[in-house]
C-alpha cells in the first residue's frame, strides 16, 4: 500500500525527544487468564476498538494455546490504567484475544469453529480440540494460567502529549514496529478517533488517495488528521524553525480526542467539502506531482501537494469561493511548476516556513480572482 505514497525523507525520519517530565506509577500484578477474561468482559480491560487487527495465524494461536496446556512461561503484558478505572491494552493483545476466542470457541478471523491444529507442533493430546472437547483439569489449567502484568498509569501531565504514546512506541512487541498513527489510534480513543475511521470511507477521498480498500497501517487517516491539524492551526505555527510532524499530530488527537458533537459536525464538513471540490476540480490525481521534466504526473501520491492543495481548498471555500465553470488544471499546472512551490514541497518539509510558503502560494496560484 505504501508503495504508492511518496514519502518527504525529513518525514521519513522525523523523530522527537519529548522534554517534559513525566511522573508514572508503574507496578506489576499476576493475573489469571479467567480475571482477564471475566475484566474485558465487564470493559474493565480495553481493547482498543480500531486496533490493528488481529494478526496471528492458526498455527501461532495453537502453539500458544499449547504451551499453556504445557505450563511453559507465558512472557509479560503491558495495560495502561486510565481513567474509570480501566486498563487498556499496550501489547499483550494477541494472546488474550487467543484465549478468550479459544474459550469462547469461535475463531474471530473467519467465525469457525476454534480447534488447535493438528500438526506435530501440538502436543497429541489435544491437536485438532476445540475448548469444550478438552477434560476439565485442561479447560481449568487454561483459565488459572497466570501471566504478569506490568501496568503504566500517568499521574503527570494530565493533558497534551501523554508519555502513554512514547511507551506504546517503545515497548510494544507485538512483531512488527507500530507505525504513528496505529499508535494514536490505541491511545487516544474517543469521538475524534471514530471520525477519522468514518471519513476514510468517503468516496471523494478514497479515489482521491488512489485506492478504493483502506490502508491496513492506517497511512490514509493518518494524512487526513494532518490536513485537519494543518488546517486548524497553520496560522498558529511558531513563527520560524521546524516542527515534528509526528508531535504535531500527537498534540491535537490528543487535545480532540473526546471533542464535542459541535466541533465533530463542523470537522466532517471541513473535510468532506473539500475533498469533493478537490475532486470535481481537479479530479482523481489532484495530489500527485510532477517528474522533473515538468510535463508527466507522478503516480504516487504526494503528502506535501495533498496539505498545501487541501488547506488551500478549505481556506477558498470558507471565504466563499465557487467553481462557476472555470478552467483550474492549467492553475493547478501552473502550481506544480511553481520554483518556490516546487521547493516547499522537497525541501525541509517541515520547516514552518515552507508549510506556510506552499500553502500560500496554492491558494493565490489555485483561488485568487
Amino acid at each position: 500500500m505504501s508503495d504508492h505514497i511518496e514519502i518527504p525523507v525529513d518525514e521519513a525520519n522525523d523523530a522527537y525527544a519529548n522534554d517534559d517530565l513525566y511522573n508514572i506509577s508503574t507496578w506489576g500484578a499476576d493475573l489469571s487468564f479467567r480475571e482477564l477474561l471475566t475484566m474485558y468482559a465487564e470493559e474493565e480491560l480495553v481493547k482498543p476498538e480500531l486496533q490493528r487487527k488481529y494478526v496471528w495465524d492458526k498455527t501461532e494461536a495453537s502453539r500458544f494455546i499449547d504451551s499453556l496446556l504445557m505450563g511453559l512461561p507465558v512472557p509479560s503484558i503491558f495495560l495502561a490504567q486510565t481513567g474509570e478505572n480501566k486498563k487498556l491494552i499496550i501489547d499483550g493483545y494477541q494472546r488474550i484475544m487467543t484465549v478468550h476466542d479459544f474459550v469462547k470457541g469461535i475463531w474471530k478471523k473467519d467465525d469457525s469453529v476454534f480447534q488447535l491444529t493438528a500438526g506435530p507442533s501440538i502436543n497429541e493430546r489435544w491437536r485438532g480440540k476445540s475448548f469444550s472437547q478438552l477434560a476439565d483439569a485442561e479447560q481449568r489449567k487454561i483459565k488459572s494460567t497466570t501471566i504478569h502484568a506490568i501496568i503504566f498509569e500517568q499521574k503527570h501531565p494530565k493533558q497534551g502529549d501523554t508519555s502513554l504514546y512514547q511507551i506504546f512506541e517503545r515497548i510494544n512487541t507485538s512483531g512488527t514496529t507500530l507505525l504513528p498513527q496505529e499508535i494514536r489510534n490505541c491511545v487516544s480513543q474517543g469521538s475524534f478517533n471514530t471520525l477519522l475511521f468514518e471519513l476514510n470511507r468517503d468516496k471523494d477521498w478514497r479515489a482521491l488517495f488512489g485506492s478504493a480498500r483502506e490502508d491496513d497501517r492506517m497511512r490514509d487517516i493518518e494524512f487526513i488528521l494532518r490536513f485537519l491539524a494543518l488546517h486548524d492551526g497553520h496560522n498558529a505555527l511558531p513563527d520560524k524553525g521546524s516542527i515534528s510532524l509526528k508531535k504535531y499530530l500527537n498534540e491535537f488527537m490528543d487535545k480532540n480526542k473526546n471533542a464535542d458533537q459541535n466541533w465533530l459536525d463542523a470537522t466532517k464538513a471541513v473535510f468532506v467539502n473539500s475533498v469533493k471540490s478537490v475532486r470535481s476540480t481537479f479530479g482523481d490525481r489532484a495530489f500527485n506531482n510532477l517528474m522533473n521534466d515538468l510535463t508527466t504526473l507522478r503516480k504516487r501520491f504526494n503528502p506535501t501537494v495533498f496539505d498545501s492543495i487541501m488547506v488551500a481548498t478549505a481556506t477558498a471555500l470558507n471565504r466563499g469561493w465557487t467553481h462557476q465553470g472555470r478552467s483550474m488544471e492549467e492553475k493547478r499546472l501552473q502550481l506544480l511548476k511553481d520554483e518556490k512551490y516546487r521547493e516547499f514541497i522537497t525541501m525541509g518539509t517541515m520547516q514552518v516556513d515552507h508549510i506556510q510558503g506552499r500553502i500560500r502560494i496554492a491558494l493565490e496560484t489555485l483561488y485568487s480572482q
